[in-house]
């Protein structure tokens, strides 16, 4: 058997990022975490921002790391984060100023503002996306509003995990899959949607040139190499929108599902099939569906869906009043409160970012109706029950939607780990569900990048090695519980 040869990713979230070498010995593929640090939202002036330079700062401690262990083993380096987020470089390739974080309230009420200049089935037409006030396109036009002279002084918009590849080589790209977070690429096209632009008054010729997964951007800079002692490697693109990467690491198909969908859980959930076209008839319009891009010419067809947020939240908010809780003690106390007593719509916006989520779950709860969640077990069971009923919703969508009856649900990311949600998933939805891998983002980025040296020739290796490599958990619908969790979803959709 040959010696592994090394691939590191960079994996960079809302809450944390982290570097992980992938150790590929020609069949299966190896996980090593080599350093993790916190990301978090900073307030500035009175916005919420992204300190680029800071996790700049950690993904070079993590590439030392790595330069200290595996030298010029290192074959390739490539960066996914979240998506929507961007920021503007000079000619010069300064960055002008920190990022904004899309859960800054500057776009607030643009959705409904720009549905009255250009008909929301126009924009649909032309971007695909589902419309949410968060996307890239309305963060765009409050920038320019706010600082037209930050845009004057522009020469490039990047969004961050190609600022982050500039910064590894020095080159300026834009990777396609996450440039279809924005709502202004047109699926149709796999190109910027100029006309829409235009007629928002929004500049596109910051827009640079489109690439896709696995394309070599060329080799490290001199003074990275220098400074990691990673000598020889190539900065190779992944799917840079961390949950095309996660779907890329997901074994769907791989397990002789005659059909499935995906939920990539983490502070969002990501609720979506693979297409290979993106769904735009008026149907999708309604149901408010999003296209974004995949691997290997393939669509993620999905809706956005709260997700995980709204535990992190109430967790943070806990702990500030000196009230700590660990994960595994909150699902166990979850686990013997009374079931689906309270129940509430995740993509309610005032769950977005509220001052105390605790207490704006508690407000949803009494608005509506129903018996106020009245302790922190509870109010975690009314998340995690609430998320597995949207789920079933999304999921019975798509399948519509589609035409192709959904049989199992893969589960990948972080949330993959939570037993209890995984376990509602399949009550709510009927369906089964197969939780794993957790690291589906790093094995995605990293498999693509072993996919660009030639190594892999199709996503169908890819996904062979992912289950190749992975260990994997079923959770199979409980009958005797169908009756009440039909029930609660009528509730739900009710309140």
């Amino acid at each position: 058997m040959r010696s592994p040869q090394v691939y590191l990713g960079v994996d960079l979230g809302a809450e944390s990022g982290r570097v992980v070498a992938g150790l590929w010995d020609g069949s299966r593929m190896a996980l090593e975490a080599v350093h993790r640090f916190p990301n978090r939202m900073i307030p500035v002036a009175g916005t919420l921002r992204w300190d680029v330079l800071g996790l700049w700062g950690e993904i070079l401690a993590g590439l030392r790391m790595a330069g200290t262990r595996w030298g010029s083993q290192v074959v390739s380096v490539g960066v996914d984060t979240w998506g929507l987020d961007y920021g503007l470089v000079s000619r010069s390739g300064e960055l002008l100023g920190l990022p904004f974080c899309y859960r800054d309230a500057r776009t607030r009420g643009l959705v409904v503002e720009t549905m009255g200049r250009i008909p929301r089935a126009e924009i649909f037409e032309a971007t695909g996306l589902q419309f949410l006030e968060i996307n890239t396109l309305y963060q765009w036009i409050a920038h320019q509003r706010a600082s037209p002279e930050v845009f004057e002084a522009a020469a490039a918009f990047q969004m961050i995990p190609d600022w982050l590849h500039g910064c590894l080589s020095g080159v300026c790209a834009c990777e396609f899959t996450n440039a279809t977070t924005t709502q202004f690429l047109n699926p149709r096209t796999r190109d910027w949607s100029h006309g829409l632009l235009r007629r928002l008054g929004l500049p596109t010729h910051l827009l640079p040139g489109l690439i896709f997964p696995g394309t070599r951007l060329g080799p490290l800079r001199p003074e990275v190499a220098a400074a990691t002692g990673i000598h020889g490697a190539s900065v190779v693109v992944p799917a840079t929108h961390d949950t095309a990467s996660a779907v890329a690491g997901t074994p769907g198909g791989m397990l002789g599902e005659s059909g499935w969908a995906y939920i990539s859980s983490g502070t969002w959930s990501l609720v979506g099939i693979e297409s290979a076209e993106p769904l735009m008839s008026p149907a999708a319009l309604a149901l408010n569906v999003t296209n974004e891009g995949g691997v290997c010419g393939t669509w993620r067809v999905l809706k956005n869906v709260m997700g995980l947020w709204l535990l992190q939240r109430c967790r943070a908010d806990w702990a500030a009043r000196g009230q700590e809780r660990d994960y595994a003690s909150l699902m166990a106390s979850a686990a013997l409160s009374a079931p689906l007593r309270s129940l509430v719509d995740p993509d309610d916006l005032r769950f977005l970012n509220p001052e105390d989520m605790g207490e704006a779950l508690v407000a949803a709860c009494r608005e509506s109706g129903q018996p106020e969640p009245d302790s922190e077990s509870a109010i975690v069971r009314c998340i995690l029950e609430s998320l597995a009923l949207k789920y079933a919703v999304v999921l019975d969508q798509l399948e519509t939607l589609s035409g192709t009856p959904i049989t199992a649900v893969h589960v990948v990311g972080g949330g993959s780990r939570n037993a209890l949600l995984n376990q509602w998933t399949a009550d709510a939805s009927g369906r089964v569900v197969i939780a794993g891998p957790v690291e589906a983002t790093a094995m995605g980025n990293l498999l693509v990048q072993v996919q660009g040296a030639g190594e892999l020739g199709s996503l169908q290796e890819i996904r062979c090695v992912i289950r190749d490599s992975s260990e994997l958990t079923e959770f199979r619908p409980n009958p005797a519980t169908a009756c009440a969790w039909a029930d609660a979803r009528g509730r739900m959709e009710r309140s």
